[in-house]
This record gives C-alpha cells, sequence and structure tokens, in this order.
C-alpha cells in the first residue's frame, strides 16, 4: 500500500550529450551599493563650494584685470600732463 509504484517502461535518457554552447554562461552577482544621505549631502554640499570658489576666483581675476587697465591708462597719461 505505501510502496512506491514503478512505470513499467523508464523513460530512457537522453541520447545527445550536453555541449558548452547548450549551458548559459555564468552571471555573476552584481555588488550591491547602498549610498547613504549623507555621502549624498556631502557631495552637493562639495559641489556648491567647488562652484562658489571657482566664481570667486573669476571675479577677483576680472576685477584685477580692470584694475591694470586703469593703472595702465593713468600711468600712460602722467608724462604728458
Amino acid at each position: 500500500m505505501f510502496l512506491p509504484k514503478y512505470p513499467d517502461s523508464p523513460t530512457p535518457p537522453p541520447t545527445h550529450p550536453h555541449t558548452v554552447a547548450d549551458q548559459m554562461p555564468a552571471r555573476r552577482p552584481a555588488p550591491q551599493i547602498s549610498v547613504s544621505t549623507g555621502a549624498v549631502a556631502a557631495v552637493l554640499v562639495g559641489g556648491v563650494v567647488l562652484t562658489a570658489l571657482l566664481a570667486a576666483v573669476a571675479v577677483a581675476a576680472v576685477s584685477v584685470a580692470v584694475a591694470a587697465v586703469v593703472l595702465r591708462s593713468l600711468l600712460r597719461d602722467q608724462p604728458r600732463r
């Protein structure tokens, strides 16, 4: 009653051998990258600070250039007076 019943004619094993092409290539699992909100905030603040520093350098360069042009024009007209 509790004995398993086997089929009369078992299915034969497959006749074709498995080749490497039949197998799917093994996939490496992708690494889990977790980005915390602190890291995102640090990158954003760093970007804002660097942008502000770049703007300050540009404004300083323009002001130095204007001062140089004004001084040059003043010194050039000095002997004529």
